[in-house]
């Protein structure tokens, strides 16, 4: 069977197997011109393409280090862009569905790989050389247009999905973690751009460059969506509420303070109990002249019933915000929070709306830098590439994502929606966790080891 397989004929018809079925997948037939070199290779061996090593004869150590090597990032490669790549979860954003420090596989295949925009890029470097704080990975001479390869299924509603950051097309380097838009609105563009020494350079970033994010899509292209008093309505219903979601609560204890200890054991982050230091404050009880303590902190459903049992808590109450807040489509004149939202529609390839000052806010973006185009406003009218429109057809599907964590996220609730070209992949599986709150062997997570993610 050794002898079978070490036959040339053999090894070309097994890469041929694999390279011809690879190019229609693609869809560029071009690269069928790599056949004389496949045959070549195997068949002919007139040219050495494995130029860094002798042929037919011993090579060194260092030689064999150096070919193992090559074969290792190009398979490594070629498997990160068309089938899984790892990504870690920084944040809580999807606690306690996804927790900081879960190490995991996203599916390509899942929606279709998208190619890449930037081929010429450094491997396994996202968009900053390792060791680096703002040396580009990658290269633009070579830029590749949108396009996904055919995959298993499309993006479902509750799927949770990473994705590139929409407003991550433009980023001041020192405040890589806040969105640019944001920097601008909060301190004026013309700061953001000069004062170095706060924000850093400005630059710009392809898409598939741009920041990957993870949130759960809870609307798909079409839908119409709202969130009424913390509650998420899709389509006039409300949506399903999932078991590990977190929503900030009042505690109210009758004066004491509730153990650390006891909130560790419920699986509570240190993060969380910091958060609850920064809003805790102390009130009079009208009826009795006591003195009550009161704090936020982030909980699940099963967590707040085991809380109200605890001997010095008088009450619980999931918070609801009530004020404005800068959230998307950033209007003065549209009172929307994290809490009371919408109703908003989901724009959906070849679906046309009608432009009026209503929705021109909800939809300029998508108009112009997600799909192409220029678009402005004179005199009450509105132009698309320089052209007068009244109605706009959108070229492509887009998503609303919400992070399990209701109200600790940033999500589309404060940046519009996610573009199809933005799409990555869907979370899998997840192969490793580390709780970052302790030290090992003790910070390993086993029982979120090897686990699909639901």
């Amino acid at each position: 069977m050794k002898k079978f397989f070490k036959n040339r004929k053999v090894k070309l018809a097994i890469a041929l197997l694999i390279f011809i079925p690879w190019v229609i997948w693609i869809g560029n037939y071009w690269l069928l011109f790599a056949l004389p070199i496949i045959f070549d290779h195997y068949i002919t061996r007139k040219v050495n393409w494995t130029f860094w090593k002798k042929r037919d004869q011993k090579n060194s150590k260092i030689i064999e280090w150096v070919d193992a090597i090559i074969f290792a990032v190009v398979a490594a490669t070629i498997i990160r862009i068309f089938l899984i790549e790892a990504f870690t979860i920084p944040t809580s954003s999807m606690e306690k569905s996804l927790l900081v420090g879960d190490y995991l596989f996203v599916s390509k295949v899942s929606y279709g790989p998208k190619m890449p925009n930037t081929p010429l890029s450094f491997p396994f470097a996202h968009h900053t050389m390792p060791l680096t704080e703002s040396t580009k990975s990658y290269l633009e001479w070579i830029y590749w247009p949108y396009k996904r390869l055919a995959g298993f299924g499309e993006v479902e509603r509750f799927d949770k999905v990473v994705f590139n950051f929409p407003e991550g097309d433009t980023v001041a380097l020192k405040r890589q973690n806040e969105s640019y838009y944001d920097l601008c609105r909060r301190y004026g563009r013309k700061r953001v751009w000069t004062d170095k020494i706060n924000f850093g350079e400005i630059v710009v970033r392809p898409v598939d460059k741009q920041e990957n994010y993870i949130k759960r899509c809870v609307g798909l292209p079409g839908d119409s969506l709202k969130v009424v008093q913390g509650l998420l309505y899709i389509n006039g219903k409300e949506a399903e509420r999932f078991e590990d979601m977190e929503y900030n609560y009042i505690v109210t204890t009758n004066g004491p303070a509730i153990n650390p200890k006891s909130l560790a054991r419920l699986d509570i982050s240190q993060d969380d109990l910091n958060f609850s230091e920064m809003f805790r404050w102390v009130e009079k009880d009208t009826a009795t002249g006591s003195d009550l303590l009161r704090f936020v902190i982030p909980l699940t459903v099963e967590n707040v019933e085991k809380i109200k049992k605890f001997p010095n808590v008088l009450s619980v109450e999931r918070f609801i915000h009530t004020e404005r807040e800068d959230v998307f489509p950033q209007d003065s004149t549209i009172c929307y929070n994290r809490d009371n939202f919408g109703p908003i529609w989901i724009p959906k390839k070849g679906a046309t709306i009608e432009l009026n000052p209503k929705n021109v806010t909800l939809y300029e973006r998508v108009m112009g830098y997600y799909e192409g185009n220029t678009f402005e406003q004179k005199d009450g009218k509105y132009f698309i590439n320089g052209k007068e429109a009244t109605t706009y057809t959108f070229t492509m599907d887009y998503y609303f994502m919400m992070g399990d964590n209701r109200h600790n996220s940033l999500d589309s609730r404060f940046w519009g929606f996610v573009p199809e070209d933005h799409i990555v992949g869907k979370a899998v599986f997840i192969w490793l966790s580390l709780d970052k709150d302790k030290s090992f062997p003790s910070n390993i997570r086993w029982n979120r080891l090897f686990k699909f993610v639901n």
